[in-house]
């Protein structure tokens, strides 16, 4: 999904400069064991020991850090790049400061931030996390006001919350509306209710869908079904129907998750990027990773909020558990997962190992899935420590990637340190896998990880 950048901004010269480099990383370099393990296993760039909570905290404070650090709280005029501390009246070329990045911008890859920082402080107990969220969704309504007068005189604006004051699609609200939802249960700012209602509207009501239901986007084609929205929408849904009580909101998101299943998801348990429907038959599936981790995702935290007795939770469950055993046979031997999952000449990328490593732990952790996935978790959170960088940066995010065609396209979207889809599921990530490891007692047998419930005695011979 493209990045939406202002034309004044780039007009001015103030918002982008040349993609950030990522640092080289020595992924030879010789991988760490378990200390206890008779037969140590060596490989290349495999760290393959249990995590350590304080090292994984550790983790999120660099992330944290790092989005305490960078963002602005301002507003600027976009056409000269000057700080505003007073806008006055409304001018189009007002906007907030995303010179830096869209730290305090209303999108869905924010969305996944304040998602992961809000789990981070309730997992850590840490409210620094939590604080950041409030602070930023608090500087959004503080201010919007003023773009509501700016779009009413000039157009919703890209630097004024145009995906909050104009949705198109549910890259403008879902992912983020969803977040929204878990502060307002934190911090019930009656500016967040509306703003959730207005999401809750468009969603319902106002989004373009198949026939069926199935909710599907104009672009590049209509009608198109893009396995990210399955993100962008059925967390909101989950969470506006625990918020209200209303079990439409439920029967929608399980709806969806059970039609994004139908139309995307082969009999591997991974999911097409897109289904182009005028294609028909001549529809090839390509398995983009982080477009397919997006409906994993969503269908883990549906599955949080679901009530057991709701007519289609057994249905959901079956495809979250299908769709695990699918991803987890594509690990790789480093613990990440490849940019295109089933071609293993593509990149490994960190986006989408994050977001199997928070929905595999989350199914260890709620009982969904057998212990026997808790390793996979373990190794893909491992894979990804790695590449979080001192500074709070982290390596191997795929960049923006739209709904192409062609395999080609996928092998060569770049990775980029500024790339924000992968920063909330490192978050997610990390804050899961530290419930994991407190809820589990862990053995090293036979040079490999045995999980078993706190308490539970061993077997004979060693193994749970």
């Amino acid at each position: 999904m493209a990045a939406v950048v202002t034309a004044g901004l780039l007009a001015s010269g103030c918002r982008q400069s040349a993609p950030p480099a990522t640092a080289a990383v020595d992924w030879h370099a010789t991988g760490r064991s378990a200390p206890n393990f008779q037969v140590p296993s060596l490989a290349p760039g495999v760290d393959y020991t249990i995590p350590v909570e304080a090292d994984i905290k550790a983790m999120l404070d660099r992330v944290r850090d790092r989005f305490v650090k960078e963002t602005p709280y301002r507003l600027i005029d976009t056409a000269s790049g000057e700080v505003l501390t007073d806008p006055g009246d409304p001018r189009k070329t007002v906007g907030i400061d995303l010179r830096g990045g869209e730290f305090n911008d209303w999108t869905y890859s924010m969305g996944v931030v304040d998602a992961g920082m809000l789990l981070a402080s309730d997992v850590t107990g840490d409210k620094t996390f939590e604080a950041y969220v409030v602070k930023n969704f608090n500087f959004i309504f503080d201010h919007l006001e003023y773009f509501k007068k700016q779009a009413a005189a000039f157009g919703p604006q890209s630097y004024g919350y145009r995906r909050l004051l104009d949705m198109k699609e549910l890259d403008d609200c879902g992912a983020i509306g969803s977040a929204l939802i878990k502060a307002y249960r934190k911090n019930p700012d009656p500016r967040y209710r509306v703003a959730i209602d207005i999401v809750a509207e468009f969603i319902s009501k106002k989004m373009t869908r198949l026939p069926d239901g199935t909710l599907a986007r104009r672009r590049p084609q209509w009608p198109t079904v893009w396995s990210d929205d399955a993100y962008m929408s059925i967390p909101f849904l989950a969470q506006m129907g625990d918020l209200t009580g209303d079990r439409r909101y439920f029967d929608d998101a399980t709806h969806q998750v059970i039609k994004y299943a139908e139309h995307l998801m082969d009999s591997s348990g991974l999911f097409d990027h897109a289904w182009f429907v005028n294609a028909g038959e001549a529809d090839r599936p390509i398995h983009w990773a982080r477009g397919s981790a997006w409906v994993v995702m969503a269908t883990a935290e549906l599955l949080s909020v679901l009530p057991e007795n709701h007519p289609n939770r057994a249905k959901v469950l079956t495809i979250f558990q299908t769709a695990v055993k699918g991803h987890a046979a594509f690990q790789s031997g480093s613990g990440l997962f490849h940019q295109v999952l089933d071609r293993s000449d593509s990149y490994l990328e960190t986006s989408a190992t994050a977001m199997i490593a928070f929905s595999i732990a989350r199914g260890v952790n709620r009982g969904w899935l057998p212990l026997i996935y808790a390793p996979v978790a373990q190794t893909a959170w491992k894979a990804v420590e790695q590449r979080i960088r001192p500074d709070g940066m982290v390596e191997g995010i795929c960049y923006a990637t739209t709904a192409a065609y062609d395999a080609v396209y996928y092998y060569n979207r770049p990775t980029r340190l500024d790339a924000m889809q992968g920063y909330g599921p490192v978050l997610l990530a990390g804050a899961e896998v530290i419930t994991m490891l407190r809820s589990f007692d862990i053995d090293s047998t036979l040079n490999t990880f045995h999980y078993r419930p706190k308490g539970q005695a061993k077997t004979p011979g060693g193994q749970p």
